[in-house]
């Protein structure tokens, strides 16, 4: 797998960006919930780390970043039941932005089981 040159300062600006705010061209109305603003763009934004540590190896794999997005998407169970579709399908799309930054093509089934509710055990 290649990953992009550009890849850890499109990661970089990509946690520096406000997270769940209203976006048209994705049909999402913003948060539906302020209070948990804080805590999902903190994950998003650790799974952002997690990515910029792959990034920094000599061989990155598409495997190691999938575990990571496996491991991303799990720290979402505390809060995900409180959820509703809009912000889970918002949080979707946060992993796909990522994986398109470190030109990752499959998230190995992990956000559409994430989107579905489905644990990954």
């Amino acid at each position: 797998m290649k990953t992009p040159k550009k890849a850890l300062q499109d990661l970089e600006r990509f946690k520096q960006q406000q997270k769940f705010d209203e976006d048209f061209m994705l049909e999402y109305p913003g948060i539906s919930d302020e209070v948990y603003r804080p805590e999902l763009t903190n994950l998003i934004n650790l799974s952002a780390d997690d990515f910029i540590e792959i990034v920094g190896k000599e061989e990155p794999t598409a495997k190691e970043y999938q575990e990571k997005i496996k491991e991303g998407l799990e720290r979402f169970s505390t809060v995900y039941q409180d959820l509703k579709t809009a912000d889970i399908e918002r949080i979707c799309s946060y992993y796909k932005e990522l994986m398109d930054i470190v030109n990752l093509n499959s998230s190995n089934g992990y956000i559409s089981k994430f989107r579905r509710g489905i644990g990954f055990d």
